[in-house]
């Protein structure tokens, strides 16, 4: 137990009264017993916090919290004394999470029970650990503060923000895809199967009508296509320490796991496998998924992806990918690219495109760009626009040297890089590419 500010306070006047008492005699003796009848009022506190029933914490985490997103804790405090309970408590949040109403202090009614929800934000992915929780319980004449964790420490897990990938599910269940960004640009040829005949309907291309079974029927029927299904995308993540770049306040490898989401969800309701393979300082293999299923599989998969200190070593990851995905797929490489990436990334890809259809999506810093929307003014300013402008014009000749060969590119920011990603996959279904 530890004293109050009423207990220091009460020390403190009389230890002023001591004063006085020296100055005049005849109250010392009263000031004696004075300080004995505080002394017992102070101790009987004291037995008394120690003698009541404790108080009982039960708390409810989320199943699932969400990477930057808020997810509401539930406590329960229960006082199962005759006498109210005032209390300050503290839940044992992980080390970097915010919450905002804590710590929490009132009172709990005897024989009663109260609850208090409290949001908490979470700054990292995967496992992240709540301990246990600090109630500080005031004696009753508010002398002494009892100090009792409860409870043990609990683990959640914290996924990606798979907040756009809900948020584009909404959305298409009204067929309204386009607010966020996300256009299907219709591109009739190759890359749809026949899926059944039906009756002619105004606006239908003349080369959809099925002239035979409208000659039999003496009426108009059209044929009926749909997306070519069971097709495999394959996400290959670097996880090298290229990707711990901050942008938006979240590390650029965090933006790619949302976009992967993103995409993953459209592949899956168009029918095709998702499979997703690691590099760069870790080796993780999720073997190809499919059905409606496969995104609780994704999220359990992903959310405790980290980055390591380790380099990017893109041959080793398309040697490793070509043993384990022989069936013709989309690849698509994530990655930060570099001008130095050339000489290796090249040859890799090449490789790569030998058997697959290959997507270089390549996350470029916001903050090189601001660098070259800076006003040159000093010499300093200057030497930092000529470093930008070079490092810009390097990606360039990287990208326009993998264009030439055949394999797909596509460079964005991290505030539009789920959208045109997901736009890209669909210009390449649409195309039949796969």
């Amino acid at each position: 137990m530890s004293p109050t500010s009423r207990l220091l306070s009460w020390t403190l006047v009389w230890l002023l009264l001591a004063a006085v008492a020296v100055a005049v005699p005849s109250l010392i003796q009263p000031w004696w017993w004075l300080g004995l009848g505080a002394l017992v009022v102070v101790l009987a506190d004291a037995v008394l916090a120690r003698v009541r029933r404790p108080i009982e914490v039960l708390r409810r985490l989320p199943g699932r919290f969400a990477l930057g997103e808020r997810g509401e804790v539930r406590l329960v405090l229960r006082n199962d004394s005759g006498q109210p309970a005032r209390v300050e408590m503290f839940d044992g949040i992980p080390q970097g999470a915010e919450a905002p109403a804590l710590p929490w202090s009132g009172v709990v009614p005897p024989n009663r029970e109260i609850r208090v929800f409290h949001p908490v934000t979470l700054s990292t992915r995967g496992e992240a650990v709540f301990g246990p929780v600090q109630i500080r319980r005031i004696s009753p004449l508010g002398l002494w503060a009892r100090k009792t964790p409860h409870l043990s420490a609990e683990t959640v897990k914290v996924y990606p923000n798979y907040e756009p990938v809900v948020r584009f599910a909404l959305l298409a269940m009204q067929h309204r895809e386009s607010p966020m960004g996300i256009v299907r640009r219709p591109h009739p040829g190759s890359s749809r199967d026949f899926h059944q005949l039906r009756d002619y309907r105004d606006g239908d291309p003349l080369a959809q009508i099925d002239w035979k079974a409208s000659s039999r029927r003496q009426l108009l029927i059209s044929r009926d296509y749909q997306e070519q299904r069971n097709q495999s995308v394959v996400f290959l993540l670097d996880t090298g320490r290229r990707m711990r770049a901050l942008d938006g306040g979240l590390p650029q490898f965090d933006h790619i796991l949302n976009a992967v989401l993103l995409v993953s969800h459209l592949a899956l309701r168009q029918g095709d496998q998702v499979a997703v393979k690691s590099f760069g300082g870790s080796d993780r293999w999720l073997p190809p998924v499919k059905g409606s299923h496969a995104m609780p599989v994704l999220l359990n998969h992903l959310y405790d992806y980290q980055t390591t200190a380790a380099p990017s070593d893109f041959s080793g990851a398309v040697e490793q990918l070509m043993v384990r995905q022989r069936r013709r797929s989309l690849v698509i490489l994530l990655t930060n690219l570099r001008g130095e990436d050339g000489k290796e990334l090249v040859p890799a890809l090449q490789v790569l495109k030998s058997c697959h259809l290959v997507l270089l999506a390549s996350m470029r810093e916001r903050t090189v760009e601001d660098a070259i929307a800076r006003p040159v003014t000093t010499f300093s300013s200057g030497l930092t626009f000529l470093a930008a402008d070079r490092y810009v014009q390097e990606r360039r000749e990287v990208l326009a040297t993998l264009g030439a060969l055949g394999v797909l590119t596509m460079d964005s920011t991290a505030q539009g890089f789920a959208v045109a990603l997901a736009n890209r996959y669909f210009d390449i279904k649409a195309a039949g590419r796969i």
